[in-house]
């Protein structure tokens, strides 16, 4: 197949890789002049994943225009809050892309002050004629780029023979995809994982130890569950791939992000200065406050996300977090 990922940070660029590799055509698309420059230069990207060597074929655009314009697929790779921008600069070429079938989102967060699912977002930018959804799951950019074992989700609303064969196209041996029609519930688990990353990163910066990180994963996933249920998710879809498997990855990960922001924060760090410093993007400080509202809004009891936004963005102190999490009424396990 023909491919084209839009965005090269880490993530981006570990897709295009990997897609290469495969055999398929294969366009990396920077949102700058000179980063494209500098990725066709050094055949590496030296920003975000630089022990990794390009295979020779793997093409760098310059333009979005002839990056798709033979494209099956594309795959938008930018932060949440760009998703429009990016979808709106792709979606003026699509007339000159006569093949393009859809768009798959790499990124796990919501449109601030719209609150808005990635697919949804995508949907209205590109009309009904492009299905819109996610390649989702536990997934460092890193290991798939090296060829490590690993297993995502394919979320697309398309004729099933069309998913079928794209399923097929982008597994292999390293990379198993296993495909749902759940594009609300992948949206959701890929999102508040990194919410739930975020409160064990404070409770590991607060040294409370392995028993607390586990029964703190544990009732995430419970609170992720009712809460995606909730919002017109499929439960089963948050005990696959979208959902505990990304929510175990992230939150223990070295790797991951979220994770280690929130262990700067429990060491004292303010969240505002960390997002202000922060090169690569943070996507469950966002994710935090999105869900908080949609949590409210939808009468849903949320407690470890509601502490986690106290901490955020109300100046909490993460310690007194725990110590409400921990006083809170007692009640049967499942509930």
């Amino acid at each position: 197949m023909n491919f084209s990922v839009l965005g090269a940070g880490a993530w981006g660029t570990a897709m295009a890789v990997y897609l290469a590799k495969l055999g398929h055509v294969v366009t990396l698309c920077p949102r700058r002049m000179e980063h494209a420059l500098q990725l066709s230069s050094d055949r590496k990207n030296l920003d975000y994943l630089p022990a990794v060597e390009f295979p020779s074929d793997l093409q760098i655009g310059r333009e979005v225009a002839p990056a798709i314009m033979e494209a099956d697929y594309i795959f938008l790779a930018c932060p949440s809050h760009a998703l429009r921008e990016t979808s709106m600069g792709a979606a003026t070429h699509i007339i000159t892309s006569p093949q393009l079938k859809g768009a798959l989102a790499l990124c796990k967060g919501l449109e601030p002050k719209t609150n808005k699912y990635s697919h949804e977002v995508m949907g209205e930018v590109f009309g009904p004629s492009i299905s819109c959804g996610y390649l989702t799951g536990p997934s460092h950019a890193l290991e798939l780029a090296e060829g490590k074992p690993a297993a995502m989700c394919l979320a697309l609303n398309r004729m099933e023979a069309d998913t079928l064969s794209l399923q097929e196209a982008i597994s292999s041996s390293s990379l198993r995809i296993y495909r749902s029609d759940d594009r609300v519930g992948a949206a959701i688990g890929g999102c508040l994982k990194n919410v739930y990353a975020i409160a064990v990163g404070l409770s590991d910066g607060l040294g409370l130890g392995d028993n607390a990180r586990a029964a703190l994963i544990t009732r995430c996933l419970n609170e992720m569950i009712e809460l995606g249920s909730h919002l017109g998710a499929r439960k089963d879809t948050f005990v696959g791939l979208s959902g505990v498997g990304d929510l175990i990855a992230t939150c223990t990960g070295e790797w991951s992000r979220n994770r280690t922001f929130g262990q700067s924060i429990a060491r004292g760090k303010s969240a505002k200065a960390l997002i202000d410093g922060q090169k690569t993007v943070v996507e469950g400080y966002w994710a935090t406050e999105c869900f908080y509202r949609k949590s409210k809004e939808a009468g849903a009891v949320a407690p470890v996300l509601e502490q986690v936004y106290r901490t955020l963005y109300e100046g909490s102190d993460p310690r007194s977090s725990v110590i409400e999490l921990m006083s809170r009424g007692l009640k049967a396990e499942g509930s």
